[in-house]
């Protein structure tokens, strides 16, 4: 066993520990863990909702968003089955597990992934969404860690990865996205849903490069 190893066992046991130390928690940690996907559906619903009447760019990277965590849970599938990393409770029996058991590889998380995707795909189009996005996708890697479904590590990549695909993706696909946009919102039922957009801005107005983050 590597390093990496050792701190990943390490932080799993003193969060499996913490676990065991707060039953006041399971309750609603194991909902969030096994449900809490609703709330980043309920975020990219509030963004597309934002994004009605706001520039093509906007709601390309809305859409983007929700697009991303397909791709980035698609991409995840084939990686999981390469790495075949068995879930904690197979590798460390005794550790306290609220989570069902169940036979898919532990890494890299889907959830993580999911909730990656989302927060990095909403802090483009959306900057306050994406904050909260960013905490509720905290808030579900440590949960995962929490109820034993779990290695920190498997949460740590499943961020990273989602994030990647979501940023990456945006930056090499927005031109084609906007194009599309615009050209769908020409189609009276569109145009009727999500109204006349705003001009254009000349100058990108979001943390990252091609971003078009808002504000409110």
């Amino acid at each position: 066993m590597n390093t990496a190893h050792r701190l990943d066992d390490q932080l799993l046991l003193a969060v499996n520990g913490f676990a065991r130390d707060t039953p006041g928690l399971h309750g609603v940690l194991l909902d969030y863990g096994k449900y809490g996907l609703v709330v980043f559906a309920a975020l990219l619903l509030a963004a597309l909702v934002a994004a009605r009447g706001r520039t093509s760019t906007a709601l390309a990277a809305t859409g983007w968003a929700a697009v991303a965590t397909l791709l980035a849970l698609a991409v995840n599938q084939p990686l999981g089955h390469l790495v075949a990393e068995a879930r904690p409770n197979v590798t460390h029996p005794a550790i306290l597990r609220l989570a069902d058991r169940t036979t898919d590889f532990s890494f890299p998380s889907d959830h993580a992934v999911m909730a990656g995707a989302v927060a990095a795909g909403l802090t483009i189009a959306h900057r306050r969404l994406g904050a909260i996005a960013w905490v509720a996708a905290l808030l579900m890697a440590f949960t995962r860690v929490y109820i034993g479904a779990h290695y920190p590590w498997d949460v740590a990549a499943g961020l990273v990865l989602g994030s990647l695909v979501a940023l990456v993706g945006w930056l090499v696909l927005r031109r084609p996205l906007v194009w599309l946009t615009a050209r769908l919102r020409e189609q009276p039922g569109v145009r009727g849903l999500f109204g006349a957009p705003h001009a254009e801005s000349s100058a990108p107005a979001g943390p990252v490069s091609g971003s078009v983050a808002a504000r409110s």
